[in-house]
């Protein structure tokens, strides 16, 4: 078994900026008075007791506090070099919220099966939806963009086309993609049909 200490830089500015609001609004509590500090762990790990039960902000704590903004350690068995047994399990990690999410993300309703073929094409394609969505975020990602498909479905219901005719002929009107369905669209390398088709007459 090995230990493998980590550091996610985001998770540490944001931990930095947690610990700077706690200590600011423990300066103010501190100036009206500390009783109420007591019952406050959030508080409490950043105080130090100073005179006759009165509380003060002990800096050395939060200099301790701040060595492990964005630290964390995982315990593996496999053989892995540090950073691809990191990735692994980062992207392990992302499969497990994913699945946790699924129902909610692909906005499928609850379907209750009998037989165990059923159960077993329910999996396949609740996998196969994650495997495409995990794809399309991939190729967003190498064309330098940010994108996901929560932001990107919703997109897509704005995308239509409209019938219409004109002097005795008929179009079709198709509407201009927003921002995250032409992206995603751009990614998958789907080519929309042009802005205005004339439908011909049979």
């Amino acid at each position: 078994m090995r230990y493998i200490v980590c550091i996610n830089h985001q998770e540490a500015a944001k931990d930095a900026a947690d610990r700077t609001a706690i200590l600011a609004a423990l300066e103010r509590q501190l100036h009206r008075g500390d009783k109420a500090l007591v019952g406050n762990t959030g508080f409490r790990r950043f105080l130090k007791t100073v005179g006759d039960g009165h509380f003060a902000i002990d800096r050395s704590k939060a200099d301790e506090d701040a060595r492990f903004d964005g630290v964390f350690v995982l315990r593996t068995n496999t053989y892995l070099n540090p950073l691809a047994a990191m990735l692994r399990y980062k992207q392990l990690w992302a499969v497990e919220q994913t699945f946790r999410t699924a129902k909610h993300l692909l906005a499928t309703r609850p379907i209750f099966h009998k037989l165990d073929e059923t159960i077993r094409g329910h999996v396949f394609c609740s996998f196969l939806a994650l495997v495409l969505k995990a794809e399309l975020e991939a190729r967003i990602a190498a064309l330098g963009q940010n994108g996901s498909w929560p932001a990107s479905s919703p997109t897509f219901d704005a995308l239509t086309e409209t019938q219409v005719e004109q002097d005795g002929k008929r179009f079709l009107l198709r509407s201009t993609p927003r921002i995250a369905a032409g992206l995603a669209l751009r990614a998958a390398a789907v080519a929309l049909p042009p802005t205005v088709q004339a439908i011909a007459e049979h």
